[in-house]
């Protein structure tokens, strides 16, 4: 799933390429993905595109003065980008395409989504708000505000474990399953640690970890285009994805935890005492 640093390479990436062109082209491919009705979708053409911007892991384009096309790429979508759009027709429920949209010099873009758990999603609103997603996401992380002891008081009274906690999007918005492995490892800190009974220079690792693991990740997509921005994210993992490779830190095994969708990864060495996590519900709460 694309999280904060690979969403915010997008928006880059859209806001210095797209920004100040005219829409001539936006289709809808897949009914499903599409979640608003008014305004129009076709209201789009003929639109100037006015700034691209972030809500956690929302990707807002300003469409003139009064319209935003915002998507939401879920586990398994993205996005294509082409300096010359395909004229090829999409036939409707035989492609990964979702969205088309053209742009007056020939450029555009396709979001795709592969498999078949379609969770895409499309708005066009007036205001970003209106979006239920975007209106409950607690504070980016990445903000000037959100400080160490801003954390912590987030942190306070939640018998919640920390890897829950940070993948929430109401609590921390653009954290996901991949970052939230890499900040734990950073912090050395166990992913089934309950958040209230973090001490303070747990607290202070935490919040160094996060700030620096995702200020490295942004660095690192920035400047690649929609095509690099996937594998720059792998090669940038240091736990995530890598069971059975050495840690990077102390060489002990990486390990995994798996769940019905999807997996996390952790070093024993750095993070839970040399302790095997068995699975989410037979293991011990570690601190």
């Amino acid at each position: 799933m694309p999280e904060m640093p690979e969403v915010q390479g997008l928006v880059e990436f859209l806001d210095e390429r797209a920004v100040g062109s005219t829409i001539t082209r936006a289709n809808v491919t897949s009914i499903s993905a599409l979640k608003t009705y008014d305004p129009p979708f076709a209201d789009l053409v003929g639109t100037s595109v006015s700034g691209v911007a972030r809500h956690g892991k929302f990707v807002d384009i300003g469409c003139g003065a009064e319209l935003h096309l915002v998507f939401h790429l879920a586990k398994a979508g993205w996005l294509r980008w082409y300096e010359r759009l395909p004229e090829t027709p999409i036939k409707l429920g035989r492609s990964p395409i979702a969205l088309r949209v053209g742009l007056d010099d020939g450029s555009g873009f396709d979001l795709t989504e592969a498999g078949t758990k379609k969770s895409l999603a499309v708005y066009v609103v007036r205001d970003p708000q209106e979006i239920e997603g975007i209106a409950r996401l607690g504070p980016d992380p990445l903000d000037a505000g959100f400080s160490r002891d801003a954390l912590a008081a987030l942190l306070a009274g939640r018998r919640t474990q920390i890897k829950g906690l940070l993948r929430d999007q109401s609590v921390i918005a653009g954290i996901g399953n991949a970052y939230s492995d890499e900040i734990l490892h950073a912090a050395r800190l166990s992913p089934y640690a309950l958040a209230a009974s973090l001490d303070e220079g747990e607290i202070d690792r935490l919040s160094e970890a996060m700030r620096e693991t995702l200020r490295e990740a942004v660095a690192a997509a920035s400047g690649k285009p929609p095509a690099d921005l996937k594998d720059a994210k792998r090669r940038g993992m240091r736990v995530h994805a890598r069971a059975g490779e050495a840690c990077p830190v102390c060489g002990d095994t990486v390990r995994s935890v798996f769940f019905a969708d999807r997996s996390l990864e952790y070093c024993p060495a750095c993070q839970t005492g040399g302790r095997i996590l068995a699975d989410r519900r037979l293991s011990r709460l570690l601190k």
